[in-house]
């Protein structure tokens, strides 16, 4: 079975998607349509922006989702998924891709979670942290003794966890974590607490977005970060995405659940090469793709 997997924010790269532009009217078509509803040039940002201007939340979300969804529409028939999942922000990549949301609607669900979430980072002194080398109920453990708020954000593979939280909650429990034996517990250079509590002001925004959106039934499951298991039902898919931003993202039981379920090959789809890495770690003998237009 097929399993079609979507990367969420840091896949981006300076020139995504210019090569859609430049070899299919149908990207054409739905960058110029992006440009629109957005009411600025996000294709000059992709395509000829530094690193540094790509960083900026309104820009790197809609980015990665704007480069996913059209490489899906663009792949036609090629693009058979039996099952969809996709890490964070691209969940809602993974949404539009199996017929669950519109293009449109999926764009400015994007662009308002990113505007929403950049707003709760400035409320806050907040970050993240990768942590490696220690089992997920170590970190757990560690994190629930700290004083603040600091919580487990990603499970993105055996052995890799990121952290969230309070800026001197997260250093803390940095420090209780290198001496509890993690091989590195790092911050990252992000700009706030995604997946933690702190983005209870964002998640209340975005859910009021959605709860006015219209979602159908999708062509196939999607594996979402929250409950981990195939998901079809449309009231169901906005309940799990309303509670998607202050909820660790379970990508390594995500993937794990596909591979119960039947999945033997796993295709991302979108900028980068992070999620098959992370499928690789998390069980060896499965198959990874990268989705590419033939040009």
């Amino acid at each position: 079975m097929k399993a079609f997997i979507f990367p969420g924010q840091g896949a981006q790269f300076s020139g995504m998607g210019l090569d859609l532009y430049q070899n299919s009217k149908l990207a054409v078509e739905l960058f110029e349509q992006a440009n629109e509803i957005l009411g600025f040039e996000i294709t000059k940002i992709m395509f000829e922006g530094t690193a540094e201007s790509l960083k900026e939340t309104k820009v790197t979300q809609p980015a990665i989702f704007l480069h996913s969804v059209i490489l899906s529409k663009v792949l036609g028939k090629a693009f058979l998924p039996d099952m969809v999942a996709g890490h964070s922000l691209g969940e809602f990549s993974a949404l539009v891709a199996n017929g669950a949301l519109n293009f449109e609607d999926g764009l400015r669900l994007v662009s308002q979670r990113a505007l929403a979430m950049q707003k709760a980072c400035e409320l806050q002194v907040s970050t993240m942290a990768a942590v490696l080398g220690l089992e997920d109920h170590i970190v757990e453990d560690i994190c629930a003794k700290i004083d603040g708020i600091v919580v487990a954000a990603n499970y993105n593979c055996p052995g890799q966890l990121v952290i969230s939280g309070e800026l001197t909650a997260v250093e803390k429990a940095c420090e209780a974590l290198k001496e509890a034996g993690a091989r590195r517990a790092l911050l990252l250079p992000v700009g706030g607490a995604f997946h933690s509590p702190l983005m209870e002001p964002a998640r209340a925004e975005l859910a009021a977005a959605i709860g006015g959106t219209e979602f159908s039934k999708p062509k196939c499951p999607i594996y979402q970060n929250v409950t981990t298991t195939a998901v079809v039902d449309p009231e169901e898919i906005k309940k799990n995405l309303m509670l998607q931003l202050t909820a660790p993202v379970k990508w390594t039981q995500s993937v794990r659940q596909m591979l119960v379920d039947g999945a033997t090959i796993f295709t991302e789809v979108g900028p980068g090469k992070v999620l098959q890495g992370l499928v690789k770690k998390i069980e060896r003998s499965a198959e990874t793709a990268n989705a590419a237009i033939e040009i």
